[in-house]
């Protein structure tokens, strides 16, 4: 139901605890505005699954209302899940240059031509129902990233996504120091801060410090360079072509996304590439060793991303051999440790000399440490505070820096998704409300089909593997026509253990017969006495829970 008009209320529908899937709801007289739409990669728990997105029952249940979705940059974390979430909602999103080019490739992908979608620059001001928007210029990992002061009549709150204080960024473009003291001096009612690295002292590294990284790497490389990246790190990629053109080599391309963000980019002009740098995949044969690089996705060991199949010697253009280097230019996300490690490791494996992790200047963050977030406290001065964008150990450090700035501690709020905060008059408070919020599984086509039981299956199939018992009956007699079939995957290997199938089939047969002298024919009830007894009878001998699967068939 729609909440009381007279107030502002603000709440997440995710990206709090947790890393991704940000989205942030400010809801006033009937208006809802929303800021980003992202998406989760899932732990290594989730099996199967290929993403998480929020849970946007509250929003599609109240689309005519949202007057506009903002977007504060094109990584995967805030605008991943708008290929699912569009269809549903259908509402105008607003971005900049980069952002909407980006969001028109994922919706074309899925057959959206002509979306809504607005291109808006830093210092425009936007007028969506009650609410006024300013989008202000922030350093990011990737050109064209937003803050948004949004100003209601309960006053400016700076929404700030992910932002970082770097006077050299590859792309030229800076915080805007100067508007963000501005509107501290004019009274920012609460500001909305990106979390990430909270816990790290000191400040962030300026991108500029990588491209003598990778001037070394290519100096002293005398084979191939692979270099991967997440496909949206559009300053990381210019970073790498400047690099393999200063030494006299050509660039290939693998991963559709890759291919695909690398056209717009060089379409829209935030890519720089000299004449006859980049040369086909399939070419790559036609150059020697030293003469190439290619930049990939796989980052993460996703699975079926270039790095991951160049590594498994299943990818159709390239075959990992000696010689070969390879840099991964990103940071770990957490629960994807698995992955990430067996490609290093199968990519070691072949020979290959593999570049990662914190010792060597391959990667810096996009996210402000903790100096800049004092800084952006410091400029905006705000009355009220709202950590984000994070795990709640990072919302929690963001809240302590904060009181430490001067915040009282009852004005900040480190909140749960769906729990809502509101301003009234000018005062805010944590209220009893909370929006439904959670998590909706994408498995291959399938979005929202799998849920917890399905997981929580799928883990219990994993853990210790599957046990079916077929039980064949006389339909008239309601009696056992043959010895009870066994099936067991993943569990016991039958021809070793035949001893336990054989109790497996005795015990079987003596709970059926039992049973079917008190419930005859209820098969339900049959199927479930012997899901439960079968598999404590199982856990007794091996210590092991496999899923019991009984089927009876009538015959």
């Amino acid at each position: 139901m729609p909440m009381r008009k007279s107030t502002l209320k603000i709440f997440a529908l995710g990206g709090l605890g947790e890393y991704g899937k940000n989205i942030t709801v400010y809801e006033q007289d009937g208006d809802i505005l929303v800021v980003d739409q992202g998406l989760m990669f899932p732990d290594e728990s989730m099996l199967g699954i290929d993403f998480v997105i929020p849970d946007t029952r509250y929003l599609e249940k109240n689309k005519d209302r949202i007057v506009g979705i903002l977007l504060t940059h094109g990584h995967e974390d805030h605008i991943g899940a708008i290929p699912y979430l569009y269809p549903k909602l259908n509402r105008p999103m607003f971005g900049s240059q980069l952002t909407i080019g980006m969001v028109k490739i994922k919706l074309k992908e899925v057959g959206i031509d002509n979306p809504q979608a607005s291109v808006i620059k830093a210092g425009d001001k936007i007028k969506l129902g009650c609410f006024d928007i300013e989008p202000i210029q922030v350093a990011h990992s990737i050109p064209d990233s937003f803050s948004f002061a949004i100003k209601s009549s309960e006053g400016v709150f700076i929404h700030t996504g992910d932002w970082k204080i770097d006077h050299t960024p590859i792309s030229g473009q800076v915080t805007n120091i100067p508007r963000l003291a501005e509107l501290g001096i004019e009274g920012v009612k609460m500001l909305i801060g990106d979390s990430t690295n909270a816990q790290r002292p000191g400040y962030t590294d300026s991108e500029n410090l990588l491209s003598k990284s990778f001037d070394d790497i290519f100096f002293n490389s005398k084979g191939r360079i692979i270099v991967t990246s997440f496909a949206s790190l559009i300053n990381r990629i210019q970073q790498v072509i400047n690099s393999a053109t200063k030494h006299h080599r050509k660039v290939a391309i693998a991963g559709r996304s890759m291919v695909n963000n690398i056209n717009m980019a060089m379409e829209l002009g935030y890519l720089k590439v000299p004449d006859n740098t980049l040369i086909d995949i399939r070419s790559l044969n036609r150059y020697r060793d030293e003469e190439v690089v290619v930049m990939c996705t796989g980052s993460q060991g996703e699975e079926y991303s270039a790095l991951v199949l160049m590594a498994t010697g299943d990818h159709h253009q390239i075959r990992i051999k000696k010689g070969d280097t390879i840099i991964i230019s990103a940071s770990l996300i957490p629960g994807k440790e698995g992955s990430f490690y067996e490609t290093i490791d199968n990519l070691i494996k072949q020979g290959a000399h593999v570049i990662y992790g914190k010792g060597v200047d391959i990667h810096v963050s996009g996210h402000a440490a903790q100096e800049e977030l004092k800084m952006m406290l410091s400029l905006t001065k705000p009355e009220y505070f709202m950590p984000v964008h994070g795990m709640y150990r990072f919302l929690s450090a963001h809240a302590h820096l904060a009181e430490n700035i001067g915040v009282d501690h009852d004005k900040i709020f480190v909140l749960e998704n769906g729990k809502v905060v509101e301003f009234e008059n000018g005062i805010g408070k944590l209220t009893n409300i909370r929006v439904q919020s959670g998590q909706v599984l994408i498995d291959g086509l399938g979005v929202g089909d799998v849920g917890k039981i399905v997981l929580r299956d799928r883990q219990a199939m994993a853990k210790d593997g599957i046990f079916v018992v077929i039980l064949t009956i006389e339909k008239s007699s309601s009696q056992i026509v043959t010895s009870p079939d066994i099936i067991s995957r993943g569990f016991i290997y039958m021809r070793d253990r035949e001893d336990l199938v054989r109790e497996a089939r005795q015990h079987c047969r003596l709970l059926f017969k039992n049973h079917n002298q008190k419930y005859p024919m209820q098969w339900d009830m049959v199927k479930k006495m012997i899901r439960e007894d079968l598999s404590q009878f199982l856990f007794e001998k091996t210590l092991r829970r496999p899923m019991v699967i009984p089927v009876i068939i009538e015959v």
